[in-house]
């Protein structure tokens, strides 16, 4: 059975990722209404934009099957680990949420506001699936950080940036869900002739919100690696795990760059949705890891 969750779990992050690509492909292309007003079934003339949405409610549709077997065969023969019955009950909540709430988009008009909870939404969704892979392959000690003990500063640290990376994803949610992707044609400021012009557009404003809101993420994993690389250096969970963190977030600066100066280039785009969330999934493990340091403090 271990094998056969093994196996499962990869399938179903796999799968995690592709809802998160896809849902940021119908943001992308516009082709949130592609199936027309409707849902779950898909009405409306053969075309680029009903095939991609039709597409990502396959997606989401397999996602939630494999999902639910998922949470529940870890439920039943995993579920004396600690932190497996929250995950399996995290995983298939926030994805049946997320439906939900693209489904309220199909069926009413939804504000731009509240379309940009769907990624954020789904993102945890895939970080809690992330978490009970990780888990499963625990078990015959293929992958086991169970002895690892983080102190209390560095724990702050990752349970703040946690929820503040929600905070950055969802703004930048928001900047594909309010047409706000060219609003500002420079890089890094709005306009780069006139750095400190602060007389924006609402649009020019949401933009740089949220490159502000990334630019501290930037500086706060780097202000980390450094710290972990003074205390944890001879740890290999700790250094390469945070290393690895930091290079996420280096490259989704820079694909963010390379998304305003190719003009919003797909494929650029689809990457920087791709990384941020394997970015979070990386420092949802260091919340577990986290949160297993303070229960053997306590």
């Amino acid at each position: 059975m271990v094998k056969f969750l093994k196996s499962l779990s990869i399938i179903a992050t796999i799968t995690m990722i592709l809802v998160l690509l896809g849902g940021a492909l119908v943001t992308k292309t516009g082709s949130g209404m592609g199936c027309g007003a409707n849902w779950p079934i898909c009405e409306g003339e053969l075309s680029a934009e009903l095939i991609i949405e039709l597409s990502h409610r396959l997606v989401s549709g397999a996602a939630g099957i494999i999902v639910l077997l998922l949470s529940v065969l870890s439920w039943k023969f995993v579920g004396h680990i600690r932190e497996v019955k929250f995950l399996s009950f995290v995983s298939i909540f926030f994805l049946v949420l997320q439906g939900l709430i693209g489904a309220a988009a199909v069926l009413w008009s939804q504000s731009d506001f509240v379309l940009a909870m769907h990624f954020g939404i789904s993102l945890i969704s895939f970080a809690a699936v992330f978490l009970l892979t990780l888990l499963i392959f625990e078990i015959d000690q293929k992958f086991d950080a169970r002895s690892l003990i983080i102190e209390k500063g560095i724990r702050r640290h990752f349970y703040g940036l946690f929820i503040y990376i929600l905070l950055v994803v969802y703004t930048g949610a928001l900047v594909r869900h309010a047409h706000a992707s060219l609003a500002c044609p420079s890089w890094p400021f709005c306009d780069n002739r006139t750095p400190l012009a602060l007389e924006f557009h609402f649009t020019q404003w949401i933009q740089m919100g949220h490159r502000l809101a990334a630019g501290l993420a930037f500086v706060w994993t780097l202000y980390l690696m450094v710290k972990i690389y003074r205390r944890y250096k001879h740890n290999r969970v700790m250094l390469w795990g945070w290393v690895t963190a930091s290079l996420l977030m280096i490259t989704q600066v820079a694909l963010g760059a390379i998304v305003i100066f190719s003009m919003v280039n797909l494929t650029a785009a689809l990457f920087h949705a791709l990384i941020i969330s394997i970015y979070f999934g990386v420092l949802s493990y260091f919340i577990l890891l986290s949160s297993r340091s303070a229960k053997f403090e306590s």
